[in-house]
């Protein structure tokens, strides 16, 4: 059986962190150019009323998989800790019952998803042009769910052993099968079918489904540690003990993304009460925001699955390595996204905005205010990568509640009044400092080194007394000296 493809419990913390990063960043950045090349062949041959269904039901499809996001990540920590402690059994204990879980879950939502998708889009919204193109691409993408949760799962099952690379050359090959698929079943190139709006979401369904059984494949080859075969098959009966930790820490994980979402929902609405120049201004900058964020988001998950090993390997001193370096290069990383921003704004925001636009102006305005505020609001994510590896996931909900929904949104509301639209763009830099600061102090003084992923397992009542009791090995999450560490 193979072992786990990087130790992350020793070797140089920031070179190890870099490298494990980078995969990460880079699908995250293939996934959105994948986003966008769909979004031309959609927009520009199948008109608006396409692209508005596709954006409608993408909407969902992100939904679906940010719910799912939180569990995925507690999936990563609870085998990234069994790695650390050497504890391979537990680890592929924790990949067969959350393989029972993703797929259960994932096959019952494609189920019910094909028959209220109609009803979903109605309550949404979606313009009665694009109702029946929006439900037809829909449908399809809820049969391509299982697809889309199994290699997410897989993706963070692997991230938790230390392999970013595997995951992320299975997802440059959905990425390429996807953009080259498009056009093909959109059209009916060739034998091929014409399938129009519908033949983009069968595009998704076939990339992901060749992506994760190359995946698969690869797992048996290798003979990968969390390859579970057939002689395996006892492990994917739940544990509830797992299933518990994976529920318990993942929803709160899971939360922070819609806590992102609703506030940005909150923002676009303040936004559109001051006209589709100030509009079109913010949705450019938004275009150009979703990458500056890319390095904290991938250098927070490497952070998680980094110091979850650590954790339990029980080096603290490295768990507090991984914390420095993590938010060192977010501010190196970062930084380098955002200096030519500001510098070369007027190329940058121009690439989203028509010739002439009057728009201009007013988003290099906004950017120049707002866009430093990523430096600060990655910290956090950084400090929450840490802090949740050992299962302390719900002061970090908190934080995160604390400026988004304390600071950003009654911000912008309450101080519009008096600096206009400004106050929207002076909430982000307000809103992340403040979060930054309450991250930093909750690492420093806060008690997530006694959290834990687990609860104690129930011990079984002994037949008889040993003559001698040994001594209780240290917990594997029990920092010694948790305030002076």
């Amino acid at each position: 059986m193979a072992k786990a493809p990087l130790d992350l419990t020793h070797g140089p913390i920031g070179r190890n962190l870099l490298l494990f990063s980078l995969p990460i960043l880079a699908g995250n950045i293939a996934q959105s150019l994948n986003g966008s090349v769909n979004a031309i062949w959609v927009g520009r041959f199948l008109g608006e009323a396409a692209l508005t269904a596709t954006a409608n039901a993408n909407n969902i499809m992100f939904f679906l998989i940010g719910s799912v996001f939180g569990i995925g990540m507690a999936a990563t920590i609870l085998i990234g800790q069994a790695i650390g402690a050497q504890d391979i059994a537990q680890a592929r204990r924790v990949m067969g019952t959350s393989a029972t879980f993703f797929i259960s879950l994932s096959v019952v939502i494609a189920a019910v998803g094909w028959f209220i998708a109609h009803p979903i889009l109605e309550a949404m919204g979606t313009p009665a042009a694009s109702l029946p193109l929006a439900e037809a691409y829909l449908r399809i993408i809820f049969l391509a769910t299982p697809t889309l949760y199994a290699f997410a799962f897989l993706s963070s099952a692997l991230r938790g052993v230390g392999d970013s690379r595997t995951p992320f050359r299975f997802l440059l090959l959905s990425v390429a099968l996807d953009i080259v698929l498009n056009p093909l079943l959109i059209f009916g190139v060739g034998p091929l079918p014409e399938l129009g709006i519908a033949g983009a979401a069968w595009a998704t369904l076939v990339a992901q489904s060749l992506s994760l059984l190359g995946l698969l494949l690869y797992m048996r080859h290798k003979r990968h540690v969390l390859w579970l075969g057939r002689a395996d098959m006892a492990l994917f009966k739940v544990d509830l003990r797992i299933l518990k930790a994976l529920v318990v820490k993942g929803v709160p994980m899971g939360l922070q993304m819609v806590l992102i979402s609703l506030s940005m929902i909150m923002l676009m609405t303040m936004v559109n009460q001051y006209g589709t120049a100030t509009a079109a201004a913010y949705g450019a900058s938004l275009q150009l925001w979703t990458y500056v964020q890319m390095p904290a988001m991938a250098i927070g998950a490497a952070c998680s699955s980094m110091a979850a090993q650590n954790v339990g390997a029980q080096q603290w001193d490295r768990v507090r390595g991984t914390a420095r370096k993590g938010v060192l290069f977010n501010f190196l990383l970062t930084g380098v996204l955002i200096l030519p921003i500001v510098l070369l704004d007027r190329y940058s925001l121009a690439l989203f905005l028509p010739d002439g636009s009057q728009a201009l102006d007013v988003a290099r305005h906004l950017n120049h205010i707002a866009v430093w505020s990523f430096l600060f609001f990655g910290v956090s994510f950084v400090i929450s990568g840490v802090v949740r590896s050992t299962g302390a996931v719900l002061p970090p909900l908190l934080i995160l509640a604390a400026a988004l929904w304390g600071v950003r949104v009654p911000f912008a509301e309450t101080l519009q009044p008096y600096l206009g639209a400004d106050a929207i763009w002076w909430s982000f830099p307000a809103s992340s400092l403040v979060s930054m600061l309450l991250s930093l102090a909750y690492y420093r003084w806060g008690g997530w080194r006694r959290a834990r992923m687990l609860a104690p397992a129930t011990p079984e009542p002994a037949l008889a007394a040993p003559a001698e009791v040994p001594a209780c090995p240290p917990s594997p999450v029990a920092d010694p000296d948790p305030v002076t560490r």
